[in-house]
């Protein structure tokens, strides 16, 4: 039984006698044997909708909210208190600020299921627990990760993947080596100028190269990083380098990609990754500096534990 989802009882939508029925299944005078709650789970059919999840329960107790009793013992969430303009639908008297605590009581005892166990988490909890759980739970869904646009879709890793393909057409690639060149025309223009997102499937994840362009305080900057299709607990596990250099010259970035948990605005304005200032990436791109032509190469590596020296070896991919 979950609590989520559910619609409160309101004025607006039911009329009187629909309003008391309710109350009187709430307060046991018509019980229902047979009471379970649905999960369900629904992908977008083009791609544009959100992946999302639907938890269904039979009451009609909102969650973090008070329930409240007039003087004749009827009760009611705090919610639906403002709904029906604090009168109790049942006997018209106003509504006080009298606590049921009992009721309250029975809503912390109840142990449910977490709203993402149809993605795969099997964890129960408290009623309040569970609230806690689910903001941070492992198994929610993904927001997309493509920088291009303000895309809100959702979903787990595999829809995800498919969903960057199809509708964004980004570059997929399996390797942990990459090298990548980038070319613009006018340098001169660098406000929020981003480049194709690059997908890398290695280790059995996905990775994600950025490459974009924007001020950093007055300097026009180029900024490279990494992000990792899974949660930061695991990106961890996980290091890569960024190379860009020409003329004898070099700039060498190593570090841990982030989770796509952290939006590629708030991984760049964090400035976690290769930065290049406008100066030197004309430097690199050679010529005339009238043209920007970077050539940006890297790897992702995997710690792994060596269990008799108690040292972490890289791991490398061919």
């Amino acid at each position: 039984m979950d609590l989520d989802n559910i619609e409160c009882v309101s004025s607006s939508d039911l009329d009187e006698d629909e309003i008391h029925h309710h109350q009187q299944q709430h307060h046991g005078l018509h019980p229902h044997p047979h009471h379970h709650s649905e999960f369900s789970s629904s992908r977008p059919r083009n791609g544009n909708n959100v992946n999302s999840i639907n938890i269904v329960g039979p009451m009609v107790i909102a969650p973090a909210t008070s329930v409240l009793s007039c003087h004749n013992g009827h009760t009611l969430c705090s919610t639906c208190k403002t709904r029906v303009h604090n009168r109790c639908p049942t006997c018209r008297q106003e509504l006080g600020d009298i606590r049921c605590l009992a009721l309250e009581k029975v809503a912390e005892s109840l142990e449910l299921p977490c709203k993402y166990y149809s993605l795969g988490c099997p964890e129960i909890f408290p009623y309040y627990s569970k609230l806690k759980h689910e903001a941070m739970c492992n198994f929610r869904p993904y927001n997309c990760p493509y920088a291009g646009s303000e895309c809100s879709v959702v979903g787990d890793i595999p829809f995800l993947v498919a969903h960057l393909r199809d509708d964004h057409k980004v570059d997929m690639h399996t390797g942990c080596t990459f090298n990548h060149r980038y070319v613009k025309s006018n340098p001169r223009e660098v406000e929020n100028a981003t480049w194709m997102l690059t997908v890398f499937h290695c280790f059995g994840q996905y990775f994600f190269l950025h490459f974009e362009a924007f001020q950093l305080g007055m300097a026009p900057v180029y900024m490279a990083f990494l992000r990792f299709m899974g949660d930061e607990n695991e990106a961890r596990n996980y290091t890569y380098s960024l190379e860009v250099g020409a003329n004898g010259r070099k700039l060498i970035w190593e570090g841990t990609p982030r989770s796509i948990r952290d939006s590629h605005r708030k991984v760049r304005d964090s400035h976690d990754g290769l930065i290049i200032q406008r100066n030197m990436a004309l430097f690199f791109s050679g010529g005339d500096r009238k043209e920007l032509k970077l050539r940006v190469t890297g790897r992702i590596w995997k710690e792994q534990q060596n269990s008799d020296a108690g040292a972490c070896i890289p791991n490398l991919c061919s």
